[in-house]
């Protein structure tokens, strides 16, 4: 046994009075939980005069268990110690509840990002809410999602309570709120930072009666309730900028706090804090800055304008417009009326400045333009991969583009390999440990030395079993934990992101329904069986994506159960899509799913989780994966569609009609109709499917018909490319060797660099 291992024994025993052999996965659990505490307790924090604080609406954060013991470099031993006294850590892992924080992109990217500042040694800390339930849990019935709580805060979890609180003022109550702390360990570093996480007392499960649907007027009780309430009345709104004042006011207040415990005077508070904007949820924190400053601690409002403007980035995770907050003025006077007349004096400002209406924060119709104050009052506005950043200069943002060219710049998103190569894929992170050594975990570029081997067939040999045996151990996890039987000998196909008709599920579903008719229909049978595999949530309010989600549903049962088809086509979506499942899946699959409309997706991180773990890409040329396709040569990533010009081109026209390709093609037809088909129509809800039906030949706003045909040519290519298994580890092994650019520690280091000046 190694003195690490020993630690932890001896630490068990001391405290429970037993063997590791005598306790159950549960009490061994707790232990090492208490443990990993103990042990973060005791390290300093990460300092520097100026302090990073990164604030966001989600920190989707996965289990932590695994990731701290591998940043403490003690996983290996605990795993090898459990393995002598009869137990497995990975039934230990399944013990944690996975802390519901987030949903999806924006709040993984926020995760991993807060890692890379612990093990840059950087000092900054996300801040946001402790969602007591989280988004939802997703369940299905009859085919359909449906919403239940997802609780997961136990008596013994990672959450550190303080003694820290703040009276946030809203217009009719003020709210105390209390802050719980998560220590951010960073990769075998000998200090810490902190994820600071605020909440209510008062909170009340009872108000939720029917699934996730409860009382969004009791704010004192409802506050931190879920993530994200549905926004669809004007009640959601409500709470959705109560959420947010809550979360701004918090942070701001403990901002100031720690600066002046450091030392500043607030007439040099940039030079002891930076905050970081993650999408507009956060924006109110620079009114909210300003009211302080003014209000509380009596700065001149034009000094107090200054000094915030020289502290705030801001990070746009879109060009949707939808997703840039514009909240009713009125609104905002309904609930925090002492930041209104902030934001109206900011108005007035860029108002005395600028006539143009396109850069005005309040608009003609009294709705404040969050984005638009986040840009005017910044020092960085950053895009999260090159051709979003170059679509919000030239396009998007243009006007804004054209007032501050020196805000602008991109920051690549990126992703922690300690987690998504590490922990997820144990056997592939050893493999290349054998062949380049360990140095890539903390320099990724390292990675690129594994190019030496491009051509080697004995390491194209062990990718493959290394990829069959995470089959395997997918079929195993799958079949235990959703219900789903897996052929591990079949080609996995998996798309799982936030389903969105941006992202185009819609699209893979049309592909499943053309495979199912060229095998059920015409006798064409592939080579190899095919497993498409989906994951992810709709929100509830989304009509059309849980439209999507009956379909896919109801073809998975229509394929799944056919003698003449499931022998060579599956196809699953997974319940409760989330991070652990993510850990399992994506070392498991072959080809990752990456079909966004051009122009539409900012970056995509599970494109870059999937490179890394040895899949290779079907994607348009969107996001980051044009930097993939850049990066791991065009000849080792599959590419389709139009591109961004083209489609950006046809909206502004309003020159694409989907009718026009429903009408035109036999095949696309054909596959569109089989949704309204008595086939499908036996298994489903007739009003979801024809609605879907007819939103794909009447409208199609993001284009699903204009690039199917490509698609399925493409997806046809990599099928049979799939079956020259030299030539497809070739291209593998290209896409892991050039992962490295992606790693999260190097879009932190860009943004420490560029904006925040910390280290």
């Amino acid at each position: 046994m190694t003195s690490k291992t020993k630690q932890f024994a001896n630490y068990a025993e001391n405290k429970t009075g037993q063997a590791l052999s005598q306790l159950s996965n549960r009490d061994i659990y707790i232990q090492l939980l208490h443990f990993v505490k103990e042990a973060a307790e005791g390290m300093p924090k990460n300092s520097s005069k100026r302090k990073v604080y990164y604030i966001s609406a989600e920190f989707l954060i996965g289990k932590l268990l695994s990731n701290n013991l591998i940043n403490l470099g003690l996983y290996e031993a605990v795993k090898d110690d459990l393995a002598a006294a009869g137990k497995s850590i990975s039934q230990v892992e399944d013990i944690e509840l996975e802390p519901s924080l987030g949903n999806g992109g924006l709040g993984r990217l926020a995760s991993c990002f807060v890692d890379s500042m612990s093990t840059l040694g950087i000092n900054g800390e996300g801040v946001g809410l402790n969602y007591h339930c989280g988004l939802f849990k997703q369940v299905f019935r009859d085919n359909q999602q449906e919403a239940e709580p997802n609780y997961w805060i136990e008596d013994d979890s990672w959450l550190v309570p303080t003694d820290i609180s703040y009276d946030i003022p809203f217009r009719d109550f003020t709210l105390k709120s209390r802050l719980d702390r998560i220590d951010i360990l960073g990769y075998h570093k000998d200090k810490k930072n902190y994820l600071n996480l605020f909440d209510i007392d008062g909170l009340d499960y009872g108000l939720i009666k029917d699934g996730i649907t409860f009382d969004k007027t009791e704010i004192k009780k409802n506050l931190t309730l879920f993530l994200y309430p549905d926004d669809s009345d004007k009640n959601g709104e409500l709470l959705r900028i109560y959420q947010q004042y809550f979360m701004v006011s918090n942070a701001a207040q403990l901002l100031i706090d720690e600066a002046l415990e450091r030392g500043s005077n607030l007439h040099d508070l940039a030079d002891y804090a930076y905050v970081q904007i993650n999408d507009t949820h956060p924006s109110m924190v620079i009114p909210e800055l300003i009211r302080l400053l003014t209000e509380k601690h009596g700065l001149d409002f034009a000094e107090a304008v200054d000094i915030v403007r020289h502290m705030v980035g801001y990070t746009n995770h879109t060009i949707l417009a939808e997703a840039l907050e514009k909240w009713p003025l009125d609104y905002l006077e309904e609930v925090v009326p002492h930041l209104v007349r902030i934001i109206k004096k900011l108005d007035e400002l860029i108002r005395a400045e600028y006539d143009d209406e396109a850069v005005q924060i309040i608009d003609t119709s009294n709705r404040v333009h969050m984005a638009h104050m986040d840009i005017h009052f910044s020092t960085s506005v950053n895009g999260v991969a090159a051709l979003h950043t170059e679509i919000l200069k030239n396009s998007e943002l243009k006007p804004f583009y054209d007032i501050y060219p020196e805000k602008f710049n991109n920051k690549t998103n990126g992703i922690t390999f300690r987690r998504w190569l590490e922990f997820a894929n144990q056997d592939l992170a050893a493999y290349i440990k054998e062949l380049i050594g360990n140095d890539y975990l903390k320099d990724a570029s390292q990675l690129e030395k594994l190019l030496a081997f491009a051509d080697d067939r004995a390491v194209h040999d062990r990718l493959s079993k290394i990829k069959f045996d995470n089959k395997v151990a997918l079929k195993r996890y799958l079949k235990e934990n959703k219900g789903i039987d897996l052929d591990a000998n079949s080609i996995i196909d998996t798309q799982v992101k936030r389903f969105h008709e941006y992202k185009r599920q819609q699209m893979n579903a049309l592909y499943v329904i053309h495979k199912y008719l060229e095998i059920k229909k015409y006798h064409r049978l592939p080579k190899r069986k095919i497993t498409v595999i989906f994951g992810g949530k709709a929100a509830p309010a989304y009509t059309i994506a849980q439209d999507i989600i009956h379909l896919i549903l109801c073809l998975s049962e229509l394929i799944n159960n056919d003698p003449a088809v499931s022998p060579y086509l599956n196809v699953f979506l997974v319940e409760n899509y989330n991070v652990t499942v993510a850990e399992k899946l994506i070392p498991a699959t072959d080809i990752s799913e990456q079909i966004s409309l051009a122009s539409k997706e900012a970056s995509g991180t599970g494109n870059m989780k999937f490179m890394l773990n040895g899949a290779l890409t079907l994607g348009t040329m969107d996001g980051a994966n044009v930097e993939i396709a850049e990066l791991a040569g065009e000849d080792n990533i599959y590419t389709f569609g139009k591109d961004s010009d083209t489609i950006i081109d046809l909206y502004a026209k309003n020159a694409y009609a989907a009718k026009d390709y429903y009408d035109h093609d036999a095949a696309i037809k054909e596959a569109v109709d089989f949704i309204v088909s008595p086939d499908i129509l036996a298994l489903g809800k007739k009003e979801r499917l024809e609605r879907l039906y007819h939103e794909l030949i009447n409208k199609d706003w993001f284009m699903t018909l204009i690039d199917l045909k490509d698609y399925i040519a493409k997806k046809e290519q990599m099928l049979a490319d799939y079956e020259n298994q030299a030539l497809w580890n070739k291209k593998v092994l290209h896409n892991i060797a050039k992962a490295g650019f992606f790693s999260s520690d190097r879009t932190i280091e860009q943004y420490d660099k560029d904006i925040w000046h910390s280290l």
